[in-house]
């Protein structure tokens, strides 16, 4: 199909990102201090080894992140995981992958919203908690209607922040330590593994640390409005990962090592303010929690930009409503109705809990994660042919195939309420293409000519 030379397709992105632009916007994504916001579930599912679960967790993300590489450098368009899979495999295919992905691109602006909530509202009780997710959610989408641009700023001060106040709390942490705390020393393998290590308890505490790394991928979906995107967005996906995956490991070591049980936590999910207390104190604790609240304006401000882009993207294919979702503003060159529709579903943090809500947005991230390694197999290893030579069957066969083992083993983990929302997603999105291909009939639409 010949691109659409509507008034709704002859608009464009502009390309004006760089390599530390989109390094930054995926670190925001990523927010580095989500470590300590999971910190307490995971450590009590793996008896005390949350820094051996990150590692496993980034393991299979580093694999993934490969393919993300590979992927981008012959399909340089906005869409992530939905094109990759459209382009790759089939039109039908990428679009339930895009839908499944749309999951947790939607509900991730929410989720920090919903952080945002939590965390201002144990400061002022006596504020109502609708009032800060009304005033978070504004912030965001007008900052994100503005400029691409001003987002990266924004989040190049922001990820400073967050780097500035977790290097002060590792060296409180190591004062502490110094001092007789936890387990008396920095210099332990304990966090790492002990006689009380488990695979298994490692596997389900790296399925939780995904919702972690969710970001590495989401820049993928800026390759529009990226230079040079061929380069770029290989190299951004695999530094967001691997930097976002040693800062997690690095901190999660430390407060393992300060707190090797939970037996101080009055509550294991919300540790984060009582973490904070321990380690500095009630000064640190209060500059510590403003700090938190601002890696979620960050984490907020990336997240919706990429689900914002992916939306645009699948408007412009018309697999959703061309009119209201590929629609660019005339001056910004931003897809301004899609901030609108995703800060509308954000507002939904209002009645929702973080656990239920993390929980939900792992099964698209997921999917995503597993079409990406099977598309490097089917479209560079089967169909280009790339399959003779050691090179070539290490980098478009064997790497993504332990990527895919490794995401597959996290699947395995995913909680109940996750598998059964995510079901009932796919669900909806089998009944949608039905009736958007008729039967199945013809290929969902594109914008892209084959």
């Amino acid at each position: 199909m010949q691109p659409d030379h509507s008034t709704h397709g002859t608009a464009q992105l502009r390309k004006s990102l760089r390599l530390w632009h989109v390094v930054i916007i995926g670190l925001a994504y990523l927010t580095p201090m989500t470590v300590f916001d999971t910190f307490g579930i995971v450590s009590g599912l793996t008896a005390g080894h949350v820094p051996s679960a990150y590692i496993l967790a980034l393991a299979g993300i580093l694999f993934t992140a490969l393919s993300y590489g590979t992927l981008v450098r012959r399909f340089p368009q906005s869409g992530s995981a939905y094109t990759y899979t459209q382009r790759a495999i089939n039109k039908h295919v990428g679009f339930l992958v895009g839908w499944a992905s749309l999951l947790d691109y939607l509900l991730l602006p929410m989720i920090n919203a919903l952080l945002a909530k939590l965390y201002l509202s144990a400061m002022f009780p006596e504020v109502p908690e609708w009032v800060w997710v009304v005033g978070f959610v504004t912030l965001i989408s007008l900052i994100n209607m503005r400029s691409i641009n001003l987002v990266a700023s924004f989040n190049t001060l922001f990820v400073g922040v967050q780097i500035v106040i977790m290097t002060v709390f590792a060296y409180l942490c190591v004062r502490g330590l110094s001092q007789g705390e936890g387990l008396g020393t920095a210099w332990t393998l304990q966090p790492f593994a002990d006689d009380q290590t488990h695979l298994n308890a490692l596997v389900a505490g790296a399925t939780i640390l995904c919702f972690s790394f969710l970001g590495f991928d989401a820049v993928s979906t800026l390759s529009e409005e990226t230079r040079n995107p061929e380069k770029v967005i290989p190299r951004a996906i695999f530094l967001v990962a691997l930097i976002g995956g040693l800062m997690f490991i690095l901190m999660s070591f430390f407060i393992q090592a300060f707190f090797p049980t939970m037996e101080r936590f009055h509550d294991q999910e919300a540790a984060l303010p009582e973490i904070a207390l321990y380690v500095g104190g009630m000064l640190f604790q209060s500059i510590f929690i403003v700090c938190t609240v601002i890696n979620t304006i960050a984490s907020g401000l990336a997240s919706q930009t990429s689900v914002s882009r992916l939306l645009y993207v699948m408007g412009r294919d018309k697999v959703i409503p061309q009119g209201l979702f590929a629609r660019l503003h005339p001056r910004y060159k931003t897809p301004v109705l899609n901030i609108a529709v995703v800060g509308l579903i954000s507002l939904s943090a209002i009645f929702f809990d973080l656990v239920t809500a993390t929980s939900i947005i792992n099964f698209g991230a997921l999917v995503a994660f597993s079409f990406v390694n099977l598309s490097v197999i089917i479209h560079c290893y089967l169909r280009e042919g790339l399959n003779k030579g050691l090179a070539n069957k290490l980098k478009y066969l064997v790497l993504p195939t332990i990527g895919f083992c490794i995401i597959a083993m996290l699947w395995l983990n995913l909680n109940v309420d996750s598998l059964l929302f995510g079901g009932v997603w796919a669900a909806c999105g089998v009944l949608y293409l039905a009736w958007l291909t008729k039967a199945f009939r013809v290929a969902p639409p594109t914008y892209l000519a084959e």
